[in-house]
């Protein structure tokens, strides 16, 4: 896999968006990605994402080419009604989005939580060993429907790079004090 070819097909729209994820014909190559989470220990939930163009960019420019690792990555919580789009950035994702930012009507956290994955030896990357833990604060009851990876710890900010967001098939309902666990999957396959 040749980077440049790969960042000039993401550059001109050379991909296909599938229900799997961003598949890049010519390389053969399929990036996808996904969020896992569960509130106060009960089952794992899986929901496939999309990783936007922006974030797409970002991963083959830090690792293949001249863009300096951030320091971290976040995940960030949504109560939108809209789908995420390949156009969606980190300008207008908490916008688009309606991001929860509040920490008495959304989680106490005064920052999005950490994504702290473990190093590969395989063609995907997670943080399942140390999932991100936000504890939600409400008077009656908070929707949530959906989830993203930015490169700002800022909640609502409108810095730094996209990665990812999904929108949920089932919104997640929580009351005061609950606990909600949220990891994510990135994937490289061959297709």
């Amino acid at each position: 896999m040749n980077s440049k070819e790969l960042a000039n097909d993401l550059k001109a729209e050379n991909y296909q968006v599938t229900e799997q994820g961003i598949y890049f014909p010519k390389q053969g190559i399929l990036a996808q990605g996904e969020y896992f989470d569960r509130i106060n220990g009960g089952e794992w939930q899986t929901t496939h994402n999309l990783v936007v163009n922006e974030g797409l960019a970002h991963l083959l420019n830090v690792a293949m080419g001249t863009t300096a690792k951030p320091a971290g990555y976040y995940l960030a919580l949504f109560s939108g009604a809209t789908a995420p789009a390949a156009n969606w950035t980190a300008a207008n994702f908490a916008s688009v989005a309606a991001e929860i930012v509040s920490m008495t009507e959304g989680y106490t956290s005064a920052t999005r939580p950490q994504w702290t994955p473990q190093n590969t030896s395989t063609n995907s990357i997670d943080n399942f060993n140390s999932v991100a833990k936000v504890t939600i604060a409400t008077s009656s009851q908070l929707t949530v429907t959906g989830a993203a990876m930015l490169t700002n710890s800022t909640k609502g900010g409108t810095t730094g790079t996209l990665i990812s967001a999904s929108k949920y098939t089932a919104a997640r309902v929580f009351q005061d004090g609950d606990e909600y666990e949220i990891g994510y999957r990135l994937s490289f396959t061959a297709a």
